[in-house]
């Protein structure tokens, strides 16, 4: 029986007080997740019954939101998203670098997400691709896999982009492999100072558009006097990128993408207890090292909700993209030309056509024996199966 506390047990308890407070500030988006996380896996969804062919244990298996802000959601998405991506990968390390907006420019952000989260994948992607075709730095076309993260460890809202990179690229007159130096890809603070002018130019024409909102206290921000202003210092500062040092192989990538593709604000594994004295979780204080990192927060439910909530993206914004080699129109080609540089073999065929007539069983085997389990009920929303198979067989719950 399940002990530990979920987003969801959060949601069901405080989320009607918080819509009460909050509701007439709170989006279209923000409402139906918060409605998705509430039902996920309930009789709200409805399910099936399955049932051992051997040993007749037996268990309903509820329906899951498939919400992709819910923590409950993201484990099967991820592992089908991460086994299209495997055949792409290439025999060469690969580098992590991080893309990360200013405070100053993060607050224009927090009013105009659609656009600025935009804004902050072309502009990291042009960097990448254009320090890269130089040919005082790699001289070569290279591919991203670019993913969009708005919260900090504290749920605080922190938009950056974490891009995964294979360590070289195809030569720009498409003749041959250009490798990166083992530990070195790109110098970051280039790349910094590229991002910055990109990002702060194209910002700028928006402003000029008339395209981005303000309000509150930022209201005064429309007038473009105001906004030059308040952009100014953040023009003299440096914006960091950050570059982590290469994976030890193709596996440590998938390992990697697994964690961070599919993340929402925060993981049911990070919460601790959630009582009369608010949610307590666990989180990473970046300004610490070593063992002091890890350390604990305590919210009320509503700032808990609320904060959880800053981090709903807009309906059809893509969190997960590709770039250069790895876009979509050109990727197998490119991926193609990429193995016979290398003199890499192409991935094990795995007969696609074939298993695409054949159903994939992905339902867990019996608890009890190991054995197959067999839907034997199917049962509609808000509806309970109608009865036990076996009264005398312990009833036991699973998500679908």
């Amino acid at each position: 029986m399940r002990t530990s506390i979920e987003v969801a047990d959060i949601f069901r308890v405080a989320g009607p007080t918080y819509r009460k407070a909050h509701g007439e500030h709170l989006s279209l988006a923000q409402l139906k997740v918060m409605s998705a996380v509430e039902h996920c896996r309930t009789a709200a969804l409805g399910g099936h019954v399955e049932a051992c062919e051997d040993c007749g244990e037996w268990r309903i298996a509820y329906n899951s939101c498939r919400n992709r802000h819910c923590p409950k959601c993201q484990g099967a998405a991820a592992r089908t998203w991460l086994a299209e991506r495997e055949a792409d990968l290439l025999p060469v390390g690969y580098f992590h670098v991080v893309f990360t907006l200013p405070a100053e420019v993060a607050a224009i952000a927090f009013y105009n997400k659609a656009l600025v989260y935009d804004l902050l994948f072309k502009a990291a992607s042009e960097t990448m691709l254009t320090i890269a075709a130089d040919p005082k730095h790699l001289g070569a076309r290279i591919g991203i896999t670019a993913v969009l993260h708005t919260w900090g460890s504290a749920m605080t809202h922190h938009p950056h982009v974490h891009m995964i990179v294979p360590g070289g690229g195809i030569a720009l007159d498409g003749a041959r492999w250009i490798s990166s130096r083992p530990a070195f890809l790109l110098p970051v603070r280039v790349l910094g100072k590229l991002f910055r002018r990109l990002f702060l130019t194209r910002l700028l024409q928006l402003h000029d558009a008339g395209r981005l909102a303000f309000f509150g206290s930022a209201a005064h921000l429309a007038d473009r006097r105001a906004f030059g202003r308040y952009l100014s210092p953040v023009r003299k500062k440096r914006w960091v990128v950050y570059a982590k040092p290469p994976f030890a192989g193709p596996e440590a990538v998938l390992a990697y993408l697994s964690r961070y593709t599919h993340r929402v604000a925060i993981s049911n594994s990070r919460l601790i207890s959630f009582d009369e004295t608010g949610v307590t979780f666990h989180f990473k204080n970046y300004r610490r090292d070593g063992s002091d990192r890890q350390q604990v927060m305590t919210l009320a439910p509503d700032e808990f909700i609320r904060r959880f909530l800053l981090h709903v993206l807009p309906r059809g914004f893509h969190r997960i993209r590709h770039y250069g080699l790895l876009a979509g129109s050109s990727r197998k080609t490119s991926i193609t030309r990429a193995r016979e540089f290398l003199n890499a073999a192409p991935p094990p065929a795995d007969n696609a056509a074939d298993a695409a007539d054949e159903p994939i069983e992905i339902r867990p085997t019996c608890p009890c024996c190991g054995g197959r389990m067999i839907v034997i009920e199917v049962f509609e929303c808000w509806h309970q199966p109608r009865g036990p198979p076996n009264t005398a067989t312990t009833n036991r719950e699973s998500a679908s």
